[in-house]
């Protein structure tokens, strides 16, 4: 490990006195009620953590490799989520976490998950977090290539690694898909191993860097499929030795690949890899649409089980259990928060759930993350969700900037906020429109920098019927060709023009993007309105008047 002591954060100086790996024997000797900020710091390497204002409160993150489990595994989990009176959340990365245990039955529980055949083992902390890869994979219609035993011998090779068990500088997500087409697209991952085509051979791109606020760059290197493992161990030794050990707010590989440029960190990998790398193939992916009840390529049908916002509870878990070995179907995770049963004879939706959310994805939120401004899931309200449900926008609704709702790699992407800004508004969000993200080709630019959540369906609503007047039939294309050949200003200030006028605008693609002609727009449509008087050289001030002449109380 290259690092200098001295300059070390303190994560750092924990893992030079001892190793998590060296740790992991005390935990069954821990006293719960009084662990140090030591003990706390070790125990996320085998996903057990507490709030910072609440100790006595403890979670258990369980990793779920490719999002698969049994219907026996299922019920087993339902009947500790029943025995101890817990709550389940799914994660983003195609896991689950077990809310409200405490001191008195946290490392039973621990011990009663792990023994189940799954594992919570680097679902936290410095970590190869879940290794994830799309829901259909090896038996949808797009597949090419099914990913799940190359998933599985990444895992093996560092799972339980002494060298690597809580070691690295930062936690590592990595995606791998062999679909041509992807519920959700996975460039938000450090590592994504994309499926790509070289000559008349299916295998891998690989794309460097991605997080929930940036896009993964391609590393223009093509693996074939029995060289993704080693090249994946190849790559976190050269992060492990590489990395940044400083600042924890500057260790994530986006910051590496910008202070060092990525041909040096690839060079960083070869010498661990040792082979010669081949140039990048031709990334395949296309846009398709996936209904409810989705056809598979051998006749049968996988099921969205749409969750309440990725919670459920031990009757619903049951239940699932319950129907999929009643049909013999089998259960995966989705990092949309969903649940697929998979193996259906029939196209049926009888046992779908009322809950109609299935392109939203929402944070934990306040009630059980400490960074979260606002309770999410219940806030939801404020969406116009028919609408989201009937176009299918991919919607992300994070909680605070950490993003863990993706909401940069959404077509409408949502961060909470509290501001004081509009009078006693206490919450808002600040709204981001148009990422390229399934082929990963540019993030969400922010719009608005805080709208208070009672004037957010109306903002919203105004957005998704101005995509209605367009005729494109895809929100994600009409971004492309429409929203983004604008500034971003003038889109906000477009938008406040529309909404004080009651009119509802189009937009056609803009080929002059020049300031003069999106005032001259303004000018065009909205010559009553008395804040084009406040434009000058640029749109900020007038958005700013316009802002709380519409939203504060």
């Amino acid at each position: 490990m290259e690092q200098e002591n001295t300059k070390v954060n303190k994560y750092e100086r924990y893992k030079l006195r001892l190793s998590p790996y060296e740790f992991f024997p005390q935990i069954a000797t821990l006293d719960f009620e009084n662990l140090g900020d030591g003990d706390r710091y070790y125990l996320q390497d085998f996903g057990i953590f507490s709030a910072d204002f609440l100790e006595d409160a403890f979670t258990l993150r369980v990793r779920v490799a490719a999002g698969r489990l049994t219907s026996q595994e299922f019920a087993h989990l339902a009947e500790i989520v029943s025995t101890y009176d817990l709550h389940i959340i799914l994660t983003a990365r195609a896991g689950l976490q077990l809310h409200g245990l405490d001191a008195t039955n946290i490392l039973e529980v621990f011990y009663q998950v792990n023994a189940l055949g799954l594992t919570t083992w680097q679902s936290f902390g410095d970590n190869v977090r879940n290794i994830v890869c799309d829901v259909y994979d090896g038996v949808g219609e797009f597949c090419e290539i099914e990913v799940y035993p190359i998933l599985m011998q990444m895992q093996e090779r560092i799972l339980k690694n002494p060298r690597y068990v809580g070691m690295l500088p930062r936690r590592i997500s990595v995606g791998i898909s062999g679909n041509r087409a992807n519920v959700l697209s996975l460039f938000a991952n450090d590592l994504y191993f994309a499926l790509a085509q070289k000559g008349d051979i299916f295998g891998f791109n690989v794309y460097l860097g991605g997080k929930n606020s940036e896009m993964a760059q391609s590393a223009d290197i093509f693996l074939q499929t029995s060289e993704v493992s080693d090249f994946f161990v190849a790559f976190i030794e050269a992060f492990f030795q590489h990395g940044s050990r400083g600042s924890r707010l500057k260790a994530r590989l986006f910051y590496l690949l910008e202070e060092i440029g990525i041909e040096k960190f690839k060079a960083y990998i070869q010498i661990e890899y040792k082979k010669p790398f081949q140039n990048a193939g031709q990334t395949i992916l296309e846009k398709a649409q996936f209904s409810e009840c989705q056809r598979l390529k051998d006749g049968s049908y996988a099921l969205c089980y749409q969750s309440d916002f990725a919670r459920l509870n031990a009757a619903q878990m049951l239940g699932i259990a319950q129907y999929a070995s009643e049909h013999h179907a089998h259960i995966r995770l989705g990092i949309d928060h969903n649940i697929y049963l998979l193996g259906l004879k029939e196209a049926n939706t009888d046992f779908a759930p009322t809950h109609k959310n299935a392109t939203i994805l929402a944070c934990a939120g306040s009630e059980y993350c400490p960074y979260s401004y606002w309770n999410i899931k219940d806030e939801t309200s404020y969406l116009p969700l028919e609408k989201i449900l009937e176009h299918r926008i991919l919607v992300g609704f994070s909680g605070c900037a950490k993003g863990c709702a993706r909401h940069q790699h959404s077509d409408i992407g949502l961060i909470g906020l509290r501001t004081s800004n509009f009078g006693n508004a206490e919450g808002g969000a600040r709204v981001f429109l148009g990422a390229q993200h399934t082929k990963g080709k540019s993030v969400g630019r922010m719009i608005f920098s805080m709208v208070p959540l009672e004037h957010l369906h109306a903002l919203l609503l105004l957005i998704i019927e101005m995509y209605e007047e367009s005729g494109y039939e895809d929100f994600e294309l009409y971004a492309c060709e429409v929203l983004n050949t604008f500034s971003e200003d003038f889109l906000a200030l477009w938008f406040l023009a529309n909404l004080q006028s009651g009119k509802k605008v189009k937009l056609v693609p803009n080929e002059n993007s020049t300031f003069a002609h999106e005032k001259s727009l303004l000018e065009k449509y909205f010559a009553d309105l008395e804040m084009l008087n406040l434009i000058d050289e640029a749109f900020k001030t007038a958005i700013s008047a316009e802002c709380k002449r519409l939203w504060t109380i």
